[in-house]
């Protein structure tokens, strides 16, 4: 009889204003500690003003790129919005979100993330001012 486990594990993230923050190390880390050799590692960010993506890992210039084009497609102009009490950033922050994702599915093989060799786990900061973010990693296998 095949026995899955499952565990789960709040990972907080404390982020530093608008930008990539790369979460990959932490997350293996948790994959490892829970024993788990062939599996699912299942991401959620709870919350909506921030985003969580797999991305490359070997240029920074396509964090940069990425984070340029997503300020020209939701700018930063209360005039915009009806949703303004929280600062400028706070509604083109939401719509950000809606345009990505708060969730990742991830296999696991051989006790590792199966990541390609150029992706890395990101929560992306979409407001101005540092936050601390939480990541639920959700493992199941075995």
């Amino acid at each position: 009889m095949l026995v899955t486990n499952h565990s789960q594990t709040i990972l907080p993230i404390p982020t530093s204003g608008k930008k990539l923050h790369d979460i990959t190390k932490q997350v293996q880390a948790v994959v490892k500690n829970s024993g788990v050799q062939i599996g699912i590692c299942t991401l959620f960010l709870r919350h909506s003003s921030a985003s969580l993506i797999i991305q490359e890992n070997a240029d920074p210039d396509v964090l940069i790129d990425l984070e340029n084009f997503f300020a020209r497609l939701v700018p930063e102009n209360s005039q915009l919005y009806i949703h303004a009490s929280e600062g400028d950033d706070d509604m083109p922050a939401h719509i950000r979100t809606a345009l990505t994702s708060t969730s990742e599915t991830i296999p696991i093989a051989q006790g590792c993330l199966t990541l390609g060799t150029w992706q890395g786990i990101y929560v992306w900061e979409h407001r101005s001012l540092g936050r601390n973010r939480e990541v639920v990693v959700h493992i199941c296998g075995n």
